[in-house]
């Protein structure tokens, strides 16, 4: 069966968590048998034409001379490219900037699309710009013959906005057995005697009020703060927080075993997402072995579970922070089940199979 993957700027991931995804299940389904197409852009650190079986096509993708426009000239690039290849499923990873040439896919083609999470929820976001994107999910549902929700929380809200049916495959995670202590040396770090956080610097990641809590306690001990901040919203939560140099704020990071070697050392690993579904970060987190202190929200809750602390608010994070012993047992006990989560729901090669399943299920079953 030949699959092509379409909605990233390609693999392997130096991107994000929908590259990740690619990456993972790319090298997965070619494993399993599977001929696969993921499409990278032409700006891709990866020149290569195949990498580890997949064959990789690269694709003209203007972002970085014109932005955001860059996006949807690259997705209609991706579109018009896989109409030659003959596949018998498109995944398309997301809907964002690729939905408005949703009608240009391939008639004799399943096309099968993860929907992501509720980007129209974003609160960067314009009103202008949210009322195109719950626009852009209405095409990338009405162009699907077939959806994806990573959480049962997109999965009641598809069929409840669009009645529509949508198959639930979790993002996945690999349980992470090999932390380096070399790595914190570099960032002069002692083993869980730091906090930290990983994101994208954005309000609904609840940056701001998980920085509030940390000037709140005041603690001589590093908060550091993971994630490109060379923004203007970066900028003004590096203004708001110089007077605590104890918040650290890193950049990005995209080697995943530094970043879960920081996790797994980390006092408490702070999660602060309040849009979307499974969230890879959070689940990296648990199979870093992560103590998590995460928004309080059924995304959340629904993984978690009771295996986390939780905060709606700076106190919150402040009273976390001054008053959980990291080796207490019920602390090492959520850890504990959350890593069990990963192995029993949440492990890649759980997930690929799904996948796999889903395919073999829907080949030739085109609804458009």
């Amino acid at each position: 069966m030949r699959i092509a993957i379409i909605g990233t700027r390609g693999i392997p991931n130096y991107y994000g968590g929908f590259e990740q995804c690619a990456e993972y299940l790319a090298l997965g389904l070619v494993k399993r048998g599977f001929e696969v197409i993921v499409y990278n852009s032409h700006n891709h650190p990866c020149q290569e034409k195949e990498w580890n079986g997949v064959k990789l096509v690269h694709c003209y993708d203007p972002e970085d001379k014109i932005g955001t426009a860059g996006q949807f000239i690259y997705d209609l690039n991706c579109i018009l490219d896989v109409r030659k290849q003959h596949c018998d499923i498109i995944l398309q990873l997301g809907y964002t900037s690729s939905s408005v040439w949703g009608w240009m896919l391939p008639k004799k083609v399943v096309v099968t699309t993860n929907m992501d999470g509720l980007e129209w929820k974003r609160t960067k976001y314009s009103e202008k710009v949210k009322k195109f994107l719950r626009y852009a999910e209405s095409l990338g549902v009405k162009y699907s013959d077939h959806l994806i929700s990573d959480s049962i929380g997109i999965q009641d809200y598809l069929k409840d906005k669009y009645k529509k049916d949508s198959t639930f495959i979790a993002y996945g995670a690999t349980l992470f057995e090999n932390p380096d202590p070399n790595v914190l040396q570099e960032y002069k770090l002692a083993p869980y005697a730091y906090n930290m956080l990983i994101a994208r610097l954005e309000p609904e990641n609840s940056i701001e009020v998980i920085l509030d809590g940390v000037a709140m306690a005041n603690l001589d001990i590093p908060f550091l703060v993971v994630g490109k901040h060379e923004t203007a919203y970066g900028n003004y939560l590096k203004a708001k927080f110089a007077a605590y140099p104890q918040i650290r704020f890193i950049g990005g990071i995209y080697n995943i075993g530094i970043l879960n070697s920081l996790r797994h050392f980390s006092k408490i690993y702070f999660h602060g997402h309040t849009v979307g579904g499974t969230n890879p970060s959070l689940l990296e987190a648990m199979a870093s072995s992560s103590l998590i202190c995460a928004n309080d929200n059924p995304f959340n809750k629904y993984i978690l579970e009771s295996d986390a602390i939780y905060f709606q608010n700076a106190a919150d994070v402040q009273k976390h922070l001054l008053k959980v012993v990291y080796d207490q047992d019920l602390y090492q006990s959520m850890i504990a089940n959350n890593r069990d989560k990963i192995t029993r729901i949440y492990d890649w090669e759980l997930i690929v199979d799904q996948y796999a399943n889903h395919f073999a299920t829907v080949k030739g079953q085109i609804s458009r």
